[in-house]
């Protein structure tokens, strides 16, 4: 059904009055279809699909089962709604940790190849995380050259994969009470590949058929994510890369340059992104550009490489997720490349209406319609200006009546937080240290912290402003909050990531934004880099003063949007980690009320922390700071103490 007003705030409709809505109006006016389209092409959606009602694990099916009990109960081989919601829960946990792992991979892979000296370009450029890493996999360091290191380093990361014995090597970086918890529910998470494999095969016809042992299958399987893929993608990174500290950048559309041969680099390896940055600082390449009518080469992101590259170069970021098709529509793009994950097969329809040139650059990721240019670790920087070529000779081919860059030049964002880059702010460099945070806590200055992160999509109202609106009334409310993946690109986009945002905050909260020097909403990274939450959790325990395991800390995870599968492993390792995580939109196992149960009571039971679902936007900001000011409580840090000044005699009657 047609959506007659445009600019109302229901799903399928971008914020009203923003530059995507123009865009889209645009488009709308040309006849190209967008993600906002096909969404109301779709409806109504299938209502057994959504329930988690429907199985086609075998040829025996698909089979449905009837929420409303006029219809079957039962699959043909006997399986109820509950072994239909977890087996479809457990795939996709499988598919979500499956694709973080295979990004670690590729990263390990690159890692090993530089040490070699066998990628030309990449080099080693931190070199305290290398040793910190080498620590942890119990690499020995001394007397031995940086590469040398490194390569042990990168082999060993690989093992995880799929060693045949033992568990994750990152996991000792968690609470010792949250590992032995871990061992005594026997989830402490194994090889990341047989986690995966072992997932698929309980989930196939005739095998593992208790909901309750499939759920605990999936807080194993996450864990490998959180503790193991995720973990190792952003460490290795980090090693390659630089780990991020502090940098100014611009984020939305306004960011693309009118008279520039403007790149987008879209997708999550930021291997890539990386090797087109070495390939555009070629001084022949700007010539180029100018030799054919151009000022330069513009470079942005869209979607987590957009995340990467803010955090690590200082470059714009174009947008988050559901803008790729728009950043094609401003008709100033002269190329899209991309690698893996989050692109939608629809940019290759996009393009015709343009003169941009979508480039895929992995052979397990093609889209029919896009021109290929493989990339591999020897030959990465070689391929990137083979790329870059190809946009700067697709500039003349731009037409000028089809240019539309909004005037906004792009929001201010100061991205880059790591948990290394907290805890210098917080001690400098050699007393760095969580304490000043854990103290605020107690003091009440900041009430708790928030995790968002996460996925946007068309099925919300209000588009943009969904994370943004969230993390105004709890900053306002003096909760910190922390950002990453889409949901960070959502709020770089709309301001409230630069210091100068403390105004909005409470009165605690804006004293110690301005006493550190931080926005009150951090920028963290890509979604691979919530794994850098869990090391911030940890180090909270491991400073004291606010309990002694994560379960404990008044903390909470949301994601408002969920789309991939990514989500739901990355929900249930936070979940198992023992952080209150929230959901918005609906709950992937509505149609089996035991499973829900289980995630939304029966966890918290196990692993100390449960999963929330709340499909009214506005309810989630009270349900994260009521979870929080309970952990206040239990804490005993919500009860005033009465202040008493010492004098002499009361010293001297106290024990030392």
């Amino acid at each position: 059904m047609e959506n007659k007003n445009p600019t109302s705030k229901t799903p399928g409709n971008p914020t009203a009055g923003s530059a995507s809505l123009k865009l889209l109006e645009r488009m709308k006016a040309e006849g190209i279809e967008t993600i906002y389209d096909r969404y109301q092409l779709q409806q109504p959606q299938c209502g057994y699909g959504q329930l988690a009602l429907c199985c086609r694990h075998c040829n025996w099916g698909p089979c449905n089962i009837d929420p409303f009990g006029k219809g079957p109960k039962k699959g043909v081989c006997g399986a109820d709604a509950n072994t239909f919601a977890a087996r479809q829960f457990l795939r996709m946990a499988a598919a979500g940790t499956a694709s973080h792992a295979d990004h670690a991979r590729a990263v390990a892979y690159l890692l090993v190849a530089a040490a070699r000296g066998e990628a030309p370009g990449y080099k080693i450029k931190d070199e305290e995380k290398l040793m910190m890493v080498a620590e942890c996999f119990g690499v020995k360091t001394e007397g031995r050259k940086i590469n040398e290191i490194a390569e042990e380093v990168g082999e060993m990361a690989l093992a995880e994969f799929g060693k045949p014995y033992g568990t994750q090597l990152f996991v000792k970086r968690a609470p010792e009470s949250r590992q032995k918890l871990w061992e005594k529910l026997g989830i402490t998470p194994r090889a990341i590949d047989r986690e995966v494999a072992e997932s698929m095969h309980r989930t196939s016809m005739g095998t593992d058929q208790d909901y309750r042992n499939l759920i605990k299958q999936a807080m194993r399987l996450s864990l490998a994510n959180g503790w193991g893929g995720s973990m190792l993608a952003t460490e290795l990174q980090d090693i390659l890369f630089g780990t991020p500290k502090p940098v100014l950048g611009k984020s939305n559309l306004g960011v693309l340059k009118k008279d520039y041969v403007n790149i987008i680099i879209h997708g999550h390896e930021p291997i890539i992104a990386e090797a087109i940055v070495m390939a555009t600082s070629d001084p022949s390449l700007t010539k180029a550009a100018q030799a054919v009518g151009a000022k330069g080469i513009a470079i942005a992101g869209i979607c987590c490489t957009a995340n990467e590259l803010l955090v690590r170069h200082g470059i714009p970021m174009a947008g988050h997720m559901t803008m790729q098709e728009l950043a094609v529509a401003t008709g100033a793009v002269e190329l899209m490349v991309v690698d893996v994950q989050c692109i939608i097969q629809a940019l290759a329809d996009t393009v015709q209406h343009f003169h941009t040139k979508l480039i895929t650059t992995l052979s397990k990721a093609k889209i029919c319609g896009a021109e290929h240019v493989e990339v591999d670790e020897e030959h990465a920087v070689e391929a990137a200006k083979k790329i870059v070529w190809m946009a700067i000779d697709n500039y003349p081919n731009r037409n000028p009546s089809k240019v539309f860059i909004p005037e906004d030049t792009g929001a201010e964002v100061v991205a880059g937080f790591s948990h290394e880059t907290i805890k210098y702010m917080l001690g400098g460099r050699f007393r760095a240290s969580y304490r000043p945070l854990n103290d605020n806590i107690m003091n009440g200055r900041i009430r708790g912290v928030v995790g968002i992160a996460g996925c946007t999509g068309p099925k919300v109202p209000a588009g943009d402003e969904n994370y943004v609106s969230l993390v105004k009334e709890l900053i306002s409310k003096d909760f910190l909050v922390v950002g990453t993946g889409c949901a960070a690109g959502q709020c770089a986009g709309s301001g409230v990531m630069i210091p100068e945002f403390k105004d909005a905050c409470g009165k605690g909260l804006k004293e110690v934004c301005e006493t550190v020097g931080i926005p009150p909403v951090l920028h963290a990274g890509a979604c691979v880099d919530n794994s850098r939450i869990l090391i911030a959790c940890s180090e909270m325990v491991k400073e004291g003063g606010l309990g002694n395991d994560i379960s404990d800390l008044p903390v909470a995870g949301v994601c408002l949007e969920w789309m991939s599968e990514k989500a739901i492993a990355i929900g249930q390792y936070f979940v198992a980690s023992g952080v209150f995580t929230v959901f918005g939109m609906n709950s992937p196992v509505t149609g089996a009320p035991d499973v829900l149960k289980l995630l939304t009571e029966g966890l918290e039971e196990q692993v100390g922390a449960r999963w929330a679902f709340e499909r009214d936007m506005k309810k989630i900001p009270q349900l994260l700071m009521d979870h929080i000011e309970k952990k206040r409580d239990a804490l005993g840090i919500n009860v005033a103490k009465e202040r008493k000044l010492y004098d002499m005699e009361d010293r001297r009657k106290l024990e030392v």
